[in-house]
């Protein structure tokens, strides 16, 4: 009889392939269950019962880490998520077991999102130096980030025969390899076409670093030559103190400032919910309580 153990792997192998869902995701995935089978031991899930969970949620409440830290009330939902969608994966296998339905998830407060007002936006642009072939690259990040609202993963990926910029559209592919059309302003357009205009390299990356490597380094590995993320995050940091600008500034904050943007303007919740590639609405709708075009107006016509 498989033990919990040989579930889990059997889940994480039916997440990555069954599910095609990123490998960040089994990664999140691992971690939490492996937390409960720490806790649990390697039980038969048959056992899985209220009491365990009872058991588990006050064991994740007191839990502290190497620096005598709690884990957040959002961090212990996400343990209790990964056990749900487990439970759930069991159910549909006919493998009896604790019903998915049974876990409740704590309460926390609902998210809210940093973004960045059209002034702060242009300070940030600004605030670059178009001088060099590094900082059009850098004003090339910010605008297409800004116009297209893609995640920094989706920005790093990209490959410079992807971007149509007659036509200012193009596809990725987000969260799970879902494909969707993202498209760009007129004036992210010109200056990735300013910074290509410098590139007189053959690498696929839209985006490279121009750090010194030996010939032989590149020739191994073309991709060594493509920002990282986290090389994208400094970038965008790097500006926003440069444009003094206070809140924390990430890819993510221009990501809000595009969807925010665009509903403030009217665009209706699907259309941006498309754009943002969210697989469920209620992902978008953090963002609807900045932007209450209706409450406005109720505001406007009877608030005098």
């Amino acid at each position: 009889m498989p033990l919990l153990s040989q579930h889990i792997s059997e889940f994480l192998t039916h997440v990555e392939i069954g599910k095609n869902q990123s490998l960040k995701t089994v990664e999140n995935y691992e971690h939490y269950l492996n937390r409960f089978l720490s806790f649990a031991g390697d039980i038969d899930v048959e056992k899985i019962n209220l009491k365990n969970i009872e058991e588990y949620r006050l064991f994740l409440n007191r839990f502290e880490n190497e620096k005598k830290e709690n884990l957040s009330k959002k961090t212990q939902a996400y343990h209790l998520i990964a056990l749900r969608a487990f439970l759930k994966y069991l159910a549909k296998n006919d493998i009896e077991s604790l019903s998915a339905e049974k876990v409740d998830l704590p309460k926390i407060e609902k998210r809210t999102v940093e973004f960045l007002s059209r002034e702060e936006l242009e300070r940030l642009f600004q605030a670059v130096d178009l001088s060099s072939k590094s900082g059009l690259r850098d004003r090339a990040i910010l605008e297409l980030l800004y116009s297209s609202g893609l995640r920094v993963s989706e920005l790093a990926g990209l490959n410079r025969d992807q971007i149509n910029l007659e036509r200012c559209e193009f596809m990725v592919r987000g969260k799970g390899r879902k494909p969707r059309i993202v498209f760009i302003s007129e004036r992210a357009a010109k200056f990735i076409q300013e910074y290509l205009k410098t590139r007189i390299d053959n690498f696929q990356a839209l985006f490279i670093n121009y750090k010194k490597y030996k010939v032989e380094e590149v020739l191994l590995n073309t991709n060594n030559k493509r920002l990282t993320t986290v090389s994208i995050e400094n970038i965008v940091r790097k500006y926003a103190l440069l444009a003094n600008i206070v809140k924390k500034v990430t890819p993510h904050t221009l990501r809000h400032s595009f969807a925010t943007e665009l509903l403030i303007n009217g665009a209706d919740i699907r259309s941006v919910q498309e754009m943002l590639g969210h697989a469920s609405i209620t992902t978008t709708q953090v963002y609807t309580h900045l932007t209450n075009q209706r409450l406005k107006e109720v505001h406007e016509k009877f608030h005098k």
